[in-house]
């Protein structure tokens, strides 16, 4: 018997199975395909994006692919770049879908240069850079008095630095004059009965205490800089006399710094900064350390301690992992020189107003003392990333990292100079593409600093901030803001104001036409390429950030309009839409 009559045999014997097979059986069959293929969807779902932002313009910053239509994103990591219909592929019932009209995508940014705790300082505190008078005064005190716990010291606020020079200023103005601003108590202690005020004018030549604060100092008339009148303090100090009056101030508790951080993050994502490189105070990793265990971290830390804390860094306890991909240590911050903002940057020639040539930091004494310690920590695998400005301390600085460099041996090394302020002349940056030493700079510095820039140093000035001249030579750049400043100048984190002062050379108001030293301007992907896949690289992160592409972390960008395809003025008109970390959204505009 063949098989076929075999079958034909059976169930013609059987009849009653196939009956059995089709009441029963079959509706358990449909139950069991559809719970397999709810298995399978649930499987594709686990796969699936969390995240896919679509239809719009995505500036990778990788060279392979440039540009791309959408991008999904699952967990904390980039699963997709494409376009749509390729990131549709990645899509789940728990997909959420971004429609993006059109706008502009890009790396999250990453600043290469902020001062964090000193930032958030001044945004739950008291800024008084632009304050000249007793209405700003009394205004941006009683402000700081509503944001800071009750009790809690206000200090510093740096009154009067745009006092001289208004902001915004080319410097064809303005200068030495007026009398200066000279606040007393009678001012501020109306508005401020909760809080002690220290407050200082921006050159640190004066200061101002309100009656709490020298009620907790017990300031009298008989200490040495206390004035008064009719036997009643004022409330001017001098320097000496703050000093003193400081020594009353308790510790900041961790709550208060806690409420900085959050503050100064809160902006950061509203500029669509992700990661910033961060001059770290050792008491500032309690902070990082308290925000990761109660997951509130919205911006990524590449911390660098200070150069002259190099020997005490096992002591401090800063390991090279602080908080897996959101606190890294790695570089280590150093000084050569002062700053133009007081004239001390080192100069070989002297400053026209001054007739000082500026004065090297505490770290250069003893004679060889900044090559020793620049000697052992890259023996230990640390980035130096050091700060000059003159054009001494430029290529002072330049010699050190050559012998450094000769002395250790070969090796990757990603050194940077930080500020890289005033070359003497082309030929340094030459010299610093044939080192590969990246050029750390703040484009905003130049739109800022130029109010008084020709006057303290003249034709030298161009040579200052030769941000083309860097990048023809060859030179990595890396953008970054400085925020929130110096005493004597406040700097914004929006990286798009920082694109629109390396492209324009201009003031905020287009001043001068053309641009100050307009054969120092760069195009707009180079600054954008500044602010994102150069700074990876300068930490050594360009596996994880800096561009858009599968694997790499989730942190990016949305703009309103494309950068790219503005002219250079309006650059610092682009709104941030969303800003996304770790696969969150942090920010979205109103």
């Amino acid at each position: 018997m063949n098989d076929f009559a075999l079958d034909r045999s059976l169930s013609s014997r059987w009849p009653a199975p196939r009956f059995f097979l089709s009441k029963f059986a079959r509706p358990l069959l449909l139950v069991g395909l559809l719970g397999l293929a709810a298995c399978a969807a649930d499987a594709a779902d686990d796969a699936a994006a969390d995240v896919i932002l679509t239809g719009g313009e995505v500036w990778t910053g990788e060279d392979s692919a440039p540009w791309a239509e959408a991008i999904a994103l699952r967990g904390n990591e980039i699963v997709a770049v494409g376009s749509v219909a390729e990131v549709d592929e990645h899509r789940g019932r728990g997909t959420e879908v971004v429609e993006l009209e059109g706008r502009f995508v890009a790396p999250g940014f990453i600043d290469n240069h902020t001062h964090f705790n000193s930032a958030g300082a001044l945004l739950l505190g008291v800024n008084l850079l632009d304050v000249a008078d007793e209405e700003g005064l009394v205004a941006a005190v009683r402000a700081a008095a509503v944001r800071l716990p009750a009790g809690a010291w206000m200090i510093g606020g740096d009154w009067g630095a745009y006092e001289a020079w208004a902001a915004g200023s080319t410097g064809q103005s303005g200068g030495a004059g007026a009398e200066p601003f000279r606040p007393d108590r009678a001012t501020i202690d109306p508005v401020t009965p909760d809080h002690p005020a220290l407050l200082s004018r921006w050159d640190r030549s004066a200061y101002l205490a309100n009656a709490r604060a020298l009620e907790a100092a017990a300031a009298e008339c008989g200490w040495s800089g206390v004035e008064c009148t009719d036997g009643e303090p004022t409330g001017r100090l001098t320097p000496e006399a703050a000093a003193r009056v400081r020594e009353a101030i308790p510790p900041k508790s961790l709550e208060q710094k806690l409420d900085e951080a959050r503050i100064a993050m809160a902006q950061l994502a509203e500029l669509g900064v992700t990661t910033i490189h961060d001059n770290t105070p050792p008491d500032q990793f309690e902070v990082y350390r308290a925000l990761i265990e109660r997951d509130e971290m919205t911006t990524r830390i590449y911390a660098r301690p200070s150069l002259t804390d190099f020997d005490e860094l096992p002591s401090l306890g800063l390991p090279p992992e602080v908080g897996g991909e959101w606190v890294k240590v790695h570089g280590l911050k150093g000084h050569v020189d002062g700053i133009m903002g007081n004239s001390s940057a080192r100069f070989y020639e002297p400053y026209l107003h001054t007739g000082e040539r500026g004065s090297w930091r505490a770290i250069m004494s003893p004679a060889g003392n900044m090559e020793r310690i620049l000697l052992k920590a890259d023996s230990a695998g640390f980035v130096p990333q050091v700060h000059a400005i003159g054009d001494q301390a430029v290529d002072t600085l330049l010699d050190m990292f050559e012998r450094v460099m000769a002395l250790n041996g070969e090796k990757e090394r990603r050194f940077r100079m930080i500020h890289a302020q005033v070359l003497r002349d082309g030929a340094v940056a030459d010299r610093m593409a044939a080192l590969g030493i990246i050029a750390e700079v703040q484009p905003y510095h130049a739109i800022d600093d130029m109010r008084w820039m020709e006057e303290r140093i003249g034709e030298r000035s161009r040579w200052a901030y030769a941000f083309r001249t860097l990048d023809e030579a060859g030179v990595l750049l890396s953008f970054g803001s400085d925020w929130p400043g110096t005493n004597a100048a406040w700097y914004t984190a929006n990286p798009l104001m920082g694109m629109y002062a390396a492209v324009t050379r201009q003031t905020l108001d287009g001043e001068p036409a053309g641009g100050w030293f307009p054969e120092e301007r760069v195009d707009t992907e180079t600054a954008l390429r500044a602010y994102t896949v150069n700074n990876a690289w300068a930490a050594g992160e360009e596996n994880l950030k800096g561009s858009l592409a599968p694997g790499k972390l989730a942190d990016l960008v949305v703009l309103d309009r494309n950068p790219l395809e503005v002219p250079g003025n309006e650059l610092k008109d682009i709104r941030v839409v969303r800003t996304i970390v770790d696969g969150r959204t942090v920010f979205v505009a109103p």
